[in-house]
């Protein structure tokens, strides 16, 4: 028979495989309870570290909202009022295609959502190059950290920086149609009139998808994500191996993107004559490295690393585009008045050519 230390019978081996296991989990539940206090938080965070907090928001589906509603119309005194439809994930549920609305309000929603799919088809006029506004705004601006159209309806009016003046929403959709779409090279020459029934279809359609956030909070995921810049900066040969490797199989190895049969564009050109001009949101390093994290690859968000999103928003953004139609002077002055500060490559030399010159279809 086994011996203990002091010369005691030990006892058999499934009971002290019993004793083991016992004393294991009460460790184990000492140590959780510990963890769950936040202790391990505190101290972590005291030395410098940053603690990340899960999202804890109970789900809350489009279906209860609306049960909510009717019980809430009903009876305002005895019912919960509705709240904002949320997943397990905290993010705001947009409705889905299969929720369309019928009827004329249903109709302009629809059209919207054409126009937001398909820009360059439904709104050829004044679209002066290959994008669409689902090329931003994935998902048909619904996914989030894609600057959801469920977070920008309810955030206009506001004051912008960009233009010094407080923009509508409509204000908002002509700037897309003028930097993103770059509409002075369209057959019309600019972006569609306001009042234009462009704006109304859009603003429909944003509004539908918003269709239980309130208005005026900062919703989680209603804008591209902010990626800290890497310590060491940003590096063009780095970036070049990443859009390679992830990126050229869709958008073509000089950036020219894809085409179809259907509408002309699988995928959009992410530099040259028919993407996105000098003076887009996109052509800064610092936003586009916040939509490749959160969005790209396509069907694999946040695969890349901090460095790597630097790294290929740099590169995709060192190459020539559509110029700023705010220039009216030289690339040097419109690089003062409009872009300084900025983490771009406009208005410097890259390899003998200034970036901020130009390219047009015309």
């Amino acid at each position: 028979m086994n011996q203990d230390s002091n010369g005691k019978p030990a006892g058999s081996l499934p009971a002290r495989l019993a004793k083991a296991t016992i004393f294991g989990l009460g460790l184990f539940a000492a140590g959780y309870g510990i963890y769950k206090t936040g202790v391990f938080g505190d101290l972590y965070a005291m030395i410098g570290g940053q603690v990340t907090q899960a999202v804890t928001a109970p789900p809350y589906s489009r279906a209860e909202m609306y049960a909510d509603r009717k019980a809430y119309a009903k009876d305002p005194t005895g019912a919960a009022p509705p709240r904002m439809p949320v997943g397990a994930d905290g993010y705001y549920i947009p409705p889905a295609e299969a929720d369309l609305p019928k009827g004329p309000y249903g109709d302009a929603v629809k059209r919207g959502r054409d126009i937001f799919t398909q820009t360059g088809v439904m709104v050829k006029a004044n679209v002066g190059n290959a994008m669409a506004c689902v090329n931003c705004h994935i998902d048909a601006g619904r996914r989030e950290h894609s600057a959801p159209m469920w977070g920008a309806y309810g955030a206009y009016p506001a004051y912008r920086s960009k233009t010094g003046s407080i923009s509508t929403l409509e204000d908002r959709i002509q700037g897309c149609f003028t930097y993103s779409m770059n509409a002075q090279d369209s057959p019309s020459g600019h972006a569609p009139e306001a009042g234009s029934d462009v704006y109304r279809d859009l603003i429909t359609y944003m509004a539908w998808l918003a269709d239980g956030a309130p208005a005026g909070e900062k919703l989680p995921g209603a804008l591209y994500p902010k990626v800290p810049k890497p310590k060491d900066g940003y590096d063009l040969t780095r970036g070049k191996a990443v859009y390679e490797q992830n990126c050229a199989l869709c958008h073509g190895d000089k950036g020219q993107g894809t085409r179809n049969a259907q509408d002309g564009v699988t995928f959009p050109p992410l530099w040259g004559p028919l993407s996105y001009n000098w003076g887009a949101g996109m052509a800064r390093i610092d936003t586009a490295a916040g939509f490749v994290k959160a969005n790209m690859p396509m069907g694999k968000p946040y695969s890349l690393t901090d460095q790597q999103a630097w790294d290929v928003a740099a590169y995709l953004n060192s190459h020539e585009r559509p110029k700023d139609p705010r220039q009216t002077g030289t690339v040097a002055e419109a690089a003062r008045d409009f872009h300084a500060g900025e983490e771009s490559y406009y208005g410097k030399e890259l390899n003998g050519w200034l970036l901020g010159t130009g390219v047009s279809v015309r």
